[in-house]
């Protein structure tokens, strides 16, 4: 194989590190969607400013003008910010305000106050030149490291330098940090005053201007590692009065994230009294109990915005879900959500998020961006998010894995569940935060899948706890049944699904469980969201080591002892969904299935293109005799199934009978691949038939480790991902996204599946991996083959 970068791959590649690596004050698309900023067109900071916690109420939210690392352990109490862990790193960032222009000053203060004095003092101050390896501000936000300057054991720290304290001061020091370039150096002068404005401190030293620009933060316990262990001994801080000024920093408005951080919504077709329903969500930050939770939606007609509708925020899931019934669906609307933030002084901020309800698209061929997978190496992953927005489809989908347990760092909690909901929520903001744009003007689909809920692997048995026993034993991905609370999994498919149209039966599953099975019939298709993995067998059925068990057979051999016709895999509720919905053909011509992963196994190698590894019981290819249950159910729709997870493009087509006589499916390139996958049956000896005309190798009819029949008709595999880049290792390692392009007149979808480092808007033909795009006609998902 060849794992190499071609030269206009290099030259794209080059292109992007220009264009990602000196963030000034580069905004998001602002709220008018007029484009992006260039670091000559931005603002700079013309006069102080300064934190406005003493002004908000008590609340986790830090704040629109912050981003809170990690969230969990802060909040505002009493007009401050409070950080209540003892944990290394825990910082906040500004989002507005970068040092980018290096030939000017600044000055930055804070008071420091430690509320909890503990045998290590970690220390707790200002921190600049924080940036990471594209220095966007987004991703800056995740960097811990930086110029330190700030109190700690009572000495003044500025980088590594360290002078006492001229004398002892009470709880509260007010940290003092400037800078003043000349000749590309900056001399940084950092000082420490007590209460009374009497000076404690002050130290000076020198740094090369690249090393000062990037984000500023306010830290706490700058010196301790965020990964060590905790240890109820530490130290415990809160900040207030944070000042920022000069014209070294950029003002940007449009960098701002919250109170309202993003919404989704759909339209769809009841076919009903109700007829086209919209239903949209706005996602918030936790609020407290004395803030305002109720949000307003507003539609532009004959140029005055009209309230049409008031939804009050879920405050476990900080979801405000809006439905209007009888939407007038022939015609585009611009619509804004709007949240009226009340302060202390009992003044008013008004945010709002606004965007485009798009009329639907009944008269042309239906266009759809298909995601998955976005591990947060990549993040904010800018130039597949960049792309999406350019090619402005009509219907984006997102098919699991927005988020992973490592998102942001500082581990993953499972419980108590509130504590757990916080900790999945700022993971979660991370997905909304980069693909915000994408999702502004157009219909979005987003399914939970395994890592959503916190889990590396998940085999839900209808919404069962994973047993204590499984849990202790640390291998969690060998169970089945859920390893976080109900109420965790519940918020999960609430901010993925609130905006989904309801489910065909909301009756709950086990302990409670909320399910979001559907149907959406937009632009004459009809799409069925599905939930591969909540009623799936667990491996223990069979006594099934995963990553394990069969590895020591021969390739080619298929073992019956891995199957039994009574286990699951979308479970009877979905399966009778799927029956009555393929012989429903009411306002459409074309069918497509929504859900979380292909039918079949289609790797061999995994996490390296020579480790073979025979058995993936992650994909829905296992159990193979629900497998060929649901797909013979699935042919009748003449549905193409679109799924993700895999971190592995392929355009397949299954088999139940016989090779090709069932439905294609298309597993889209991941966002940003994580754990690698190849498919290398070749290199293995397996069998294969029929390799299409094209002659790819890698391609044509085989059996899967499962013994399930597959037709592989173009796979996208990954090179090495070894780039300290994350945009060049996202290259690297095969990620994308994919496309559809439905027909609904001549009844074809024309797929393709394009690279992570190209501009999909010079339309050349390398973007796509080899084998793409590809037109399917509708029949061929019933056997009736005209691809060859």
């Amino acid at each position: 194989m060849n794992y190499q970068i071609s030269r206009r791959d290099a030259l794209k590649i080059a292109m992007a590190g220009v264009a990602t690596s000196a963030i000034g004050c580069t905004p998001n698309i602002s709220e008018q969607g007029s484009g992006v900023l260039s670091q000559s067109q931005s603002n700079y900071l013309k006069e102080s400013i300064s934190s406005q916690w003493h002004n908000s109420f008590d609340r986790i939210f830090i704040g629109g003008e912050h981003w809170a690392n990690p969230m969990e352990n802060w909040s505002i109490k009493n007009g401050a910010a409070e950080c209540d862990s003892e944990g290394g790193n825990r910082s906040i960032h500004a989002l507005k305000h970068q040092i980018v222009n290096l030939d000017k000053s600044f000055e930055s203060s804070i008071i420091v106050e430690k509320y909890q004095a503990g045998q290590i003092d970690g220390g707790a101050g200002i921190r600049i030149g924080a940036k990471s390896d594209i220095n966007e501000f987004k991703s800056n936000c995740f960097v811990q490291e930086g110029i330190d300057a700030g109190v700690v054991n009572g000495q003044l720290a500025l980088g590594k330098k360290r002078v006492h304290l001229n004398k002892a001061s009470d709880s509260k020091v007010k940290v003092v940090l400037s800078g003043t370039p000349t000749n590309g150096i900056y001399a940084l002068t950092a000082k420490a005053f007590d209460l009374n404005n009497s000076l404690l401190a002050t130290v000076t030293d020198y740094y090369p201007a690249s090393e000062v620009a990037g984000n500023i933060a306010v830290v706490s316990n700058f010196s301790l590692n965020s990964e060590d262990k905790l240890t109820d001994t530490g130290s415990k801080f809160r900040f207030s009065e944070w000042q920022i000024s000069g014209d070294a920093f950029c003002d940007n408005q449009a960098q701002k994230f919250g109170p309202i951080l993003w919404c989704m919504y759909t339209l769809s077709d009841s076919r009903s009294d109700k007829g086209f329903i919209l239903k949209l969500s706005a996602l918030t930050g936790p609020l407290g109990k004395e803030d305002n939770q109720q949000l307003q939606l507003e539609i532009e007609k004959d140029g005055k915005w009209q309230a049409v509708a008031e939804a009050s925020l879920d405050t476990d899931a900080w979801v405000a879900t809006f439905t209007i019934n009888n939407w007038q669906e022939n015609s585009d609307f611009k619509y804004r959500v709007v949240y009226q933030e009340k302060h202390k002084d009992s003044s008013t901020t008004i945010d709002t998020f606004s965007g485009l309800i798009k009329a639907n698209p009944s008269t042309r061929n239906l266009r759809m961006a298909a995601l998955t997978c976005q591990n947060d190496y990549g993040f904010p992953y800018a130039p597949v998010a960049n792309n999406v927005v350019n090619m402005n489809p009509d219907l984006v989908y997102f098919s699991g894995d927005q988020i992973y347990e490592n998102h942001g760092g500082f581990g993953v909690i499972y419980a108590p569940a509130d504590l757990s909901i916080l900790n999945y929520l700022r993971k979660y903001y991370q997905f909304g935060w980069a693909f915000r744009e994408a999702m502004r003007n157009a219909p979005t689909v987003v399914l939970p899948d395994d890592h959503d809920i916190l889990q590396g692997n998940l085999w839900g048995e209808s919404g069962i706890a994973m047993s204590d026993e499984a849990i202790s034993s640390g291998r969690t991905d060998n169970a089945g049944g859920y390893i976080s609370p109900v109420k965790l999994v519940n918020v999960v498919h609430k901010t993925h699904t609130g905006h989904h149209p309801d489910p065909v039966d909301p009756t709950p599953s086990a302990r409670n469980m909320s399910v979001y099975y559907t149907e959406l019939v937009y632009g004459k298709v009809s799409f069925a969201i599905i939930a591969d993995r909540q009623w799936k067998s667990g491996p223990e059925t069979l006594n099934i080591d995963v990553g394990v068990t069969g590895n020591d057979e021969a390739p080619d051999f298929f073992n019956p002892k891995f199957d039994k016709e009574n286990l699951h895999l979308l479970g009877q509720r979905q399966e009778d969904f799927l029956e009555k919905w393929a012989e429903d053909w009411r306002g459409h011509t074309l069918k497509a299935m929504l859900s979380q992963t292909v039918f079949a196994g289609i790797s061999t190698h995994q996490p390296l293109p020579d480790r073979y590894l025979k058995y993936d019981f992650d994909s829905s290819g296992w159990p193979a005799s629900a497998r060929n249950r649901a797909i013979e159910i699935m042919r009748k729709s003449k549905a193409l199934h679109i799924c993700g997870d895999t971190h592995l493009g392929t355009l397949s087509q299954y088999g139940v009978n016989d090779q090709r006589d069932s439905n294609w499916a298309f597993c889209t390139p991941a966002i940003s691949a994580g754990w690698p996958r190849w498919w290398r049956p070749d290199a293995m000896g397996l069998p294969m038939k029929n390799r299409p005309s094209h002659g790819l190798e890698q391609t044509g009819e085989y059996l899967d480790s499962f013994g399930n029949k597959i037709y592989v008709y173009a796979v996208g595999n990954p090179q090495v991902g070894k780039s300290g880049n994350r945009y060049i290792q996202a290259h690297e390692k095969g990620s994308g996204f994919g496309f559809i392009e439905f027909d609904t007149q001549n009844k074809t979808y024309t797929t393709s599946a394009y690279k992570f480092l190209v501009d999909v808007t010079d339309n050349n033909t390398d973007n796509q991996f080899a084998g793409w795009p590809v037109t399917i006609a509708q029949d061929e998902n019933i056997g009736i083959n005209k691809i060859g």
